[in-house]
């Protein structure tokens, strides 16, 4: 792990680089702006559906990212302010190291539902959006997702297209 010293006796640990290089051997074709910006239209295109929670694992990865994305950066504000207010001035590098930790963790969030939202669903689910993309064309919808290898933003995009009628 990289080490920071900051002031006199305060260390903060950074994140181990192997877990980055995990993080970042999965973005192989895609930047990662454009993986932030996947992650925020997977956030968007998902239903907020309480019914979806019994059926999707994937529904409380979205509600935790919906709650980061919302909250944090205000947390992130008061952490901040609270250790310059308890503290003093003294503080001013660890309160820096807390708000750009918080600050980031909507990124995070981001990247990492761009990261689901790029993978491949899964066999059987994929058979069931696809019974689920024939259905709703049956019943007078036209909608063209990928049938033949679809992915998680697919399966999101039809969830919001079913609840939405």
């Amino acid at each position: 792990m990289f080490t920071y010293k900051f002031g006199n006796n305060y260390y903060v640990y950074i994140l181990h680089y192997r877990l980055m290089l995990v993080i970042l051997s999965d973005m192989e074709k895609l930047n990662l702006l454009q993986l932030i910006k996947l992650g925020r239209e997977y956030l968007a295109l998902w239903p907020n559906r309480r019914e979806l929670r019994q059926y999707f694992a994937e529904y409380n990865g979205v509600e935790v990212a919906r709650f980061v994305e919302r909250y944090f950066p205000g947390i992130a504000v008061f952490i901040f302010a609270m250790q310059l207010y308890f503290a003093g001035i003294s503080y001013l590098p660890n309160a820096l190291v807390y708000l750009l930790f918080f600050l980031s963790l909507p990124f995070q969030s981001w990247i990492m539902m761009g990261l689901k939202a790029d993978k491949f669903l899964p066999p059987s689910l994929a058979s069931w959006y696809k019974e689920g993309v024939a259905k709703f064309n049956e019943q007078g919808g036209d909608i063209k997702l990928s049938v033949s290898k679809p992915r998680y933003l697919d399966l999101a995009k039809l969830l919001n297209l079913s609840y939405s009628k």
